[in-house]
């Protein structure tokens, strides 16, 4: 049976934003990856961030592995040039096909679907279904707020002090690469 590389799940947005940082992010996410010899997991788009992200990992020559619903194939613009392409019925069933097929998970600047993928990923990690390291690229404090509330959450005793453990926040993609080599390199025997 033929070894997958170590596979990386990137949660951003569907749009650029309104800063260019965050499509460059992207686009260095994507050629970290290729770069690393890793596989691409994303939400199988090709407009935004999350296309900029596939076409960089993709001319890097990373394997990438898309899914997406059906509802969103048009919308999304659903690349049809991956190495693997998953459409499922309904959002959860994406983010389950994609976290399941991932060693690690990077968020990188999105809107309400990238904190529903987030807090998905981190409530599964606060109830204990896995040890997957989640990061949070803050791309010119993009996550600033999301981490204070966080911390707000904490301070009115709605979560315990270790959720803060269940992610890091890294502020370059260099940084992510440092993080995933650190991970990946502890799971080797």
């Amino acid at each position: 049976m033929p070894v997958l590389p170590l596979s990386v799940c990137v949660f951003c947005g569907a749009r650029a934003g309104a800063d260019p940082a965050y499509v460059q992010a992207g686009r260095d996410m994507g050629q970290l990856i290729a770069q690393r010899g890793w596989r691409l997991v994303y939400g199988a788009g090709d407009i935004g961030i999350m296309g900029e992200v596939a076409r960089a990992a993709q001319t890097g020559g990373a394997p990438t592995f898309g899914v997406i619903p059906t509802h969103l194939m048009q919308a999304e613009q659903g690349r049809q040039s991956l190495s693997t392409l998953v459409v499922t019925e309904t959002m959860h069933e994406r983010k389950k096909v994609m976290f399941t097929n991932s060693d690690a998970i990077v968020v990188l600047p999105g809107g309400a679907g990238s904190l529903d993928e987030f807090f998905e990923v981190l409530t599964w990690r606060q109830l204990g279904l896995h040890k997957k390291p989640i990061l949070l690229l803050n791309t010119n404090g993009y996550w600033k707020p999301l981490a204070a509330l966080i911390e707000h959450v904490i301070e009115q005793k709605f979560a315990e002090s270790n959720v803060r453990s269940f992610f890091s926040v890294v502020d370059t993609v260099d940084e992510a690469g440092q993080a995933l080599d650190a991970h990946f390199d502890s799971l080797m025997p």
